[in-house]
């Protein structure tokens, strides 16, 4: 039976002409550059190399054997290069920022690809510079900030919508909303009970500028819980209403915990990107963090 080795001694061997130079590529001794060339004559039953004052020459069979295995060779040699890349990816320790808002939709996904990543909880205004300064390897954030030193890779949109609690009867709003009747949407919604994450209410504040077209909404919240996974947790267990990313109530809507109100065409979307600093290091890691969150957002 062949030995892949051989294969692989032959190729760096037929690159540098050489086999010192194969052997220090390889890192393995001269003689046993040597002895794995025999062995492969050997197996095929033809001379590969002709000895020369410097290094050594191909014979015919050998340029017709490079040609045969090269490209079976080279794409091996890609899957274990691979390999390697996700094992070390995955036994590193990263560090990672994102708003607390996103972490249980789009960073907790990580969890379960890496082996260690020490997250940092920031909105997105803090994000760029603690990449930049080198206190954090990446960041997930929705603002574009293009520098020399950073890249960014976008890694799909997120939209707020509104949702509310299964306690809650929603066909009368869901007639409005066929109808187009704004007015008669909003005095419904006016009407229950709200929650938010933010004493400063700032997805409704979005929402009604975009679809009402107003700049404030006169209604206030009920209950402010500081972490938007909480606000829908609660939600879930009560009565009441509330706005979120798409992507955080996803999982709630799909276990049917909570109810998709209202998913507005006139609600724009966000971007969200991938952020980290121009370092080959990171390639790969982010190569394979943006595809996770990808698949997340999609």
């Amino acid at each position: 039976m062949v030995n892949l080795e051989w294969y692989r001694t032959f190729k760096s061997v037929y690159k540098n002409g050489n086999f010192s130079l194969a052997a220090k590529e390889l890192f393995i001794s001269q003689p046993a550059v040597s002895q794995q060339i025999s062995m492969l004559e050997a197996h095929v039953g033809y001379k590969l190399f002709n000895r020369k004052s410097k290094g050594v020459e191909p014979t015919e069979y050998a340029n017709l054997l490079n040609n045969l295995i090269i490209e079976a060779l080279d794409r091996l040699e890609n899957v274990e290069n691979g390999f390697r890349a996700k094992a070390f990816n995955a036994n590193r320790l990263i560090s990672v920022g994102i708003s607390k808002h996103l972490f249980s939709s789009i960073g907790s996904v990580l969890v379960s690809k890496f082996d260690f990543i020490d997250f940092h909880f920031q909105e997105d205004n803090s994000l760029f510079e603690l990449v930049n300064s080198k206190k954090l390897d990446f960041a997930i954030t929705t603002q574009k900030i293009d520098t020399y030193d950073t890249i960014q890779e976008k890694v799909g949109e997120i939209k707020p919508v509104i949702i509310g609690s299964n306690t809650i009867d929603a066909s009368e709003f869901q007639k409005y909303l066929k109808a187009k009747d704004w007015t008669a949407a909003e005095t419904w919604l006016n009407e229950k009970r709200w929650y938010s994450f933010d004493a400063k209410i700032p997805h409704i504040k979005l929402f009604w500028l975009y679809v009402f077209d107003k700049k404030r909404p006169s209604l206030i919240a009920n209950y402010i819980i500081p972490s938007e996974f909480e606000m829908l947790e609660t939600i879930s267990k009560n009565t009441g209403i509330g706005i979120s990313w798409n992507c955080n109530v996803k999982s709630f809507v799909a276990q049917n915990k909570l109810q998709l109100l209202w998913d507005s065409e006139k609600m724009p979307t966000t971007t969200v990107y991938v952020m980290c600093r121009k370092n080959n290091n990171f390639d790969e890691i982010l190569t394979e963090i943006t595809k996770i969150i990808q698949e997340v957002l999609t």
